[in-house]
């Protein structure tokens, strides 16, 4: 027995395509306007004259069939160039449509507002008084830190006091050298025009070695690291801030300031002093080639230098070299531990870095000098 099926085609589902037709000044729009036929209708009606994209009074919707946000985006477009109505756009149409106002687009910008000097000076202060306050949070707990370290040098990590020396002090012996060299240089050609107009140029190896000393060796190494090293702690850690490693120290139990502030200090403290020996004793090099090519013995030049160079002119430099090495690890820590969330936020850090180091290392110096000379030291 032959059974006969009924046998036919499936129904194919045709998708209507967005249609646009002028009539006078009623504009007729039928079909999906989705991404493709918006799309497609958006390069026909713009690229019509003006003249007839003007005559356009009403917008008839009715026979749409489907829009999405390109069809609105294509009737607010059309409804707000040719300031025609848009009428019989079924309603769940219509509530896309109005969450858009032309009033908005055409309201101008307001202009950012003024910010008086009493609020320029209540936000300066604001920060001031912030800034001060984690100075000395940071401070104390540094003087925390110190003392279990001291105690227990175990818990210090050596390897990255030693990582870190190498890069701060061992990577600095060139420029730090160049420069002292140069230091000892200038000062050797600047001094001698003068003082050999009175007959005692002898005495310019004697300026050059207590200026370096006293006062250039300590100070010009403590600025070239506040801008080469204070700037790379401030880096450091606040791209570890901006990474949110620092709260996954924390959440592991971790002291950052034992675990990255105290190797940074502790790699301050001794690279500072013996990079600024190390400037003394090129920018004194600087000096005896110059008096040498004056036409000087080395002998002369050196029984000058030990017979006035004391040990508290060498003693004064390597006091205040330690006191600028501190400074210059504590304060590149302490911005980089201050560092904001942004794209900018580690570059700014590393600016108030570099600029907070060398204005304390300017104060410092000042204060020292004060000091040494109220002593008679």
């Amino acid at each position: 027995m032959v059974i006969f099926g009924h046998t036919g085609r499936m129904p194919v589902e045709t998708k209507e395509e967005a249609s646009y037709r002028q009539e006078g000044g009623v504009v007729h729009l039928s079909g999906r306007l989705d991404a493709e036929g918006s799309a497609r209708l958006w390069r026909t009606i713009f690229q019509r004259s003006h003249k007839k994209r003007d005559a356009v009074k009403s917008i008839d919707a009715s026979g749409l069939t489907y829009c999405d946000g390109a069809g609105i985006a294509l009737l607010f477009a059309l409804s707000r160039q040719t300031k025609a109505s848009i009428d019989h756009l079924a309603p769940e149409f219509q509530k896309l449509l109005d969450q858009f106002s032309s009033d908005s687009f055409d309201r101008p910008v307001d202009p950012p507002r003024k910010i008086s000097a009493i609020e320029k000076l209540g936000m300066g202060g604001a920060e001031f008084g912030r800034d001060l306050y984690d100075q000395v949070v940071f401070l104390g707990r540094m003087s925390v830190v110190s003392v279990r370290t001291f105690f227990r040098p175990s818990l210090v990590r050596w390897g990255d006091v030693w990582r870190i020396f190498e890069k701060a002090g061992v990577n600095a012996v060139g420029i730090v050298g160049m420069i002292g060299f140069l230091m000892g240089l200038i000062m050797a050609f600047q001094s001698a025009i003068p003082l050999k107009q009175f007959g005692v140029d002898i005495f310019v190896i004697n300026l050059v070695a207590l200026a370096m000393f006293r006062e250039l060796g300590a100070i010009m190494t403590a600025i070239l690291l506040a801008g080469r090293s204070g700037s790379a702690f401030a880096a450091e850690i606040g791209t570890m801030k901006v990474n949110e490693e620092l709260n996954a120290l924390k959440t592991m139990g971790i002291d950052d300031a034992r675990f990255l502030v105290a190797p940074r200090m502790i790699a301050g403290i001794i690279a500072t002093p013996l990079l600024s020996i190390y400037a003394n004793l090129m920018g004194l090099l600087g000096g005896f080639i110059v008096m040498m090519s004056f036409g000087f013995p080395f002998a002369a030049l050196y029984r000058q230098v030990t017979a006035n160079v004391e040990i508290s002119d060498i003693l004064s430099g390597l006091i205040k070299s330690v006191v600028f090495g501190v400074l210059v690890a504590g304060i590149g820590c302490l911005r980089g531990l201050q560092t904001r969330s942004g794209a900018t936020a580690v570059g700014d850090s590393t600016t108030r870095a570099v600029v907070s180091g060398i204005v304390l290392i300017v104060i410092t110096d000042a204060i020292f000098a004060v000091i040494f000379y109220v002593l008679n030291f």
